[in-house]
């Protein structure tokens, strides 16, 4: 099931890759102003299969944050929250800085607090580190995304596919 997971996302990063490309300049050419350009904030989704280290066991999550960009900076901060569907019902909320050190690639860092079930336990810290890559379609980007996170509990890595709307 995990190689199935893996290799449905691999195929469908491929498969963007080509829609990703900036199609309004000639080969060769293109507009690096236009290209740095950013939009100062962004709502996104990410969708991805996860596998707990300790548990070995793998389960769906879903990922929501919102990030404000820096104007003419490659930094970016905001506030984001994951939910695992598992039997723990694992959740994680925090802060994150951004980092995007070339055009499309993005390094997040989140600090936070997880709780499991319904946030009843004690929370416990959480410290997740998240890289993504983005292709453009407008206002829109999708692209393949990568996490590792820790809690006191277990740590979990989580490969999945990012979708965002910059305005």
């Amino acid at each position: 099931m995990f190689y199935r997971c893996i290799i449905f996302l691999v195929i469908t990063g491929i498969s963007f890759h080509g829609l990703g490309q900036n199609a309004d300049h000639p080969p060769g050419k293109v507009d690096h102003d236009e290209m740095h350009e950013h939009h100062s904030n962004e709502f996104g989704a990410a969708n991805s299969a996860v596998y707990f280290i300790k548990e070995k066991s793998l389960n769906y999550g879903l990922h929501l944050h919102y990030t404000y960009t820096i104007r003419k900076t490659k930094f970016g901060i905001g506030a984001g929250y994951e939910r695992i569907f598992d039997e723990h019902k694992h959740n994680t909320i925090g802060i994150h800085a951004i980092y995007q050190p070339v055009e499309g690639l993005h390094l997040n860092l989140s600090p936070g607090v997880a709780f499991e079930g319904d946030g009843d336990e004690h929370p416990v810290f959480a410290l997740h580190f998240e890289t993504s890559y983005e292709f453009l379609f407008h206002d829109f980007h999708i692209g393949p995304s990568v996490e590792f996170a820790y809690d006191p509990e277990d740590y979990h890595i989580s490969l999945g596919i990012h979708i965002g709307y910059g305005f």
